[in-house]
């Protein structure tokens, strides 16, 4: 097994068009965003590296705010996942896996966190 990188990037509260229900359709709803990103990496990093042979931070950030459409309506939470992890593959060959995690915060009744964990390797 190869060694690899995990780049997170946790809690990021991003409003997004999506629901299933006529009273979520309308507008857009809270979502508390994970991402983890697996990265082929060199063999070793030492102090003088530079930053290109890792991954910044902000684009993962990016793909989960910035990238998401903001006139799209995604019926699950999981399609919304998928675009992360669509987007993070399209924009570096070296992203191997991609975990998104995804809490409906709308829902929430005592501070539970309820929703989904996604995870795609690269194919």
């Amino acid at each position: 097994m190869s060694d690899s990188l995990q780049l997170q990037v946790h809690d990021l509260e991003v409003e997004v068009l999506t629901g299933v229900y006529s009273e979520e359709t309308h507008l857009p709803q809270p979502l508390r965003i994970s991402v983890t990103v697996d990265i082929a990496m060199p063999e070793r990093f030492e102090p003088d590296t530079p930053l290109k042979a890792s991954k910044n931070y902000m684009d993962v950030k990016h793909a989960a705010t910035d990238a998401l459409p903001k006139d799209v309506h995604f019926t699950l939470v999981e399609a919304v996942a998928e675009h992360i992890c669509d987007t993070l593959f399209v924009g570096d060959a070296r992203v191997r896996r991609v975990e998104v995690r995804i809490v409906k915060l709308a829902i929430a009744e005592q501070g539970e966190s309820i929703g989904i964990t996604l995870v795609r390797d690269r194919k």
